[in-house]
């Protein structure tokens, strides 16, 4: 089963390295490292997604990763998507071609998103004169309630809270789900969910907010 595992570790050359010799010694077959921030501090936080051998409890990552003494783990859940960072260039090309059609592209868009930013799902809402109710989701979206409402929900790129605001349906925040937006341009709101964390860090938050202006930019 493979895992996503968010470590930090310091910013020093071999530190991956050693840390991928720690995972190898309980088996565990690294699929993909993505580093998602870098600190002034010269620290790094990477997101690591690991396969372990059938039998092989997630535990044993977070004792692997710490036997380093200068690795913490963020948090480490059951990751079942593939990781597609370079994705991103193909999907905004992809927008660009479809641009004549929205619709069609914000479907294309929530469907490549996940993959990219290591989440579950991505839905995009849209606003008109009748309100903000959704219009593209991913395969492995929360199923929609119906609700409309009455202004977007967003005007910045932001982390949101699934218990603190009450505009957001009960099912994006199920298994205790990260979940951030960010406005599309004039007309659209991106929405993307973490099933069982990490939460967003404000680097990815950002990032999400620059493909926010991009997209609302190429869809005019």
């Amino acid at each position: 089963m493979s895992y996503l595992l968010r470590v930090q570790l310091p910013d020093v050359p071999g530190s991956l390295g050693y840390l991928a010799a720690a995972l190898g010694e309980i088996g565990g077959d690294i699929r993909s490292v993505d580093v998602v921030e870098c600190t002034e501090d010269r620290t790094v936080v990477d997101d690591i997604v690991v396969e372990l051998p059938t039998g092989v409890l997630p535990d044993a990552l977070i004792t692997a990763a710490r036997s380093m003494g200068d690795v913490e783990v963020d948090s480490v859940r059951p990751y079942s998507g593939t990781v597609d960072r370079r994705g991103e260039v193909r999907m905004l090309a992809d927008l660009a071609r479809h641009r004549a059609a929205p619709v069609r592209a914000l479907a294309e868009i929530v469907e490549g998103l996940p993959r990219t930013m290591t989440a579950g799902w991505a839905i995009v809402l849209e606003h008109d004169g009748a309100g903000t109710r959704r219009l593209a989701a991913s395969a492995a979206s929360p199923e929609d309630d119906g609700r409309v409402l009455a202004e977007p929900p967003v005007t910045s790129p932001r982390e949101l809270d699934g218990e603190g605001e009450d505009w957001i349906p009960d099912s994006w925040a199920v298994m205790d789900s990260a979940l951030a937006a960010a406005p599309v341009g004039e007309r659209y709101t991106l929405v993307v969910g973490r099933p069982g964390g990490p939460d967003f860090l404000p680097s990815e938050v950002e990032h999400m907010g620059r493909l926010g202006d991009i997209i609302g930019a190429v869809l005019g």
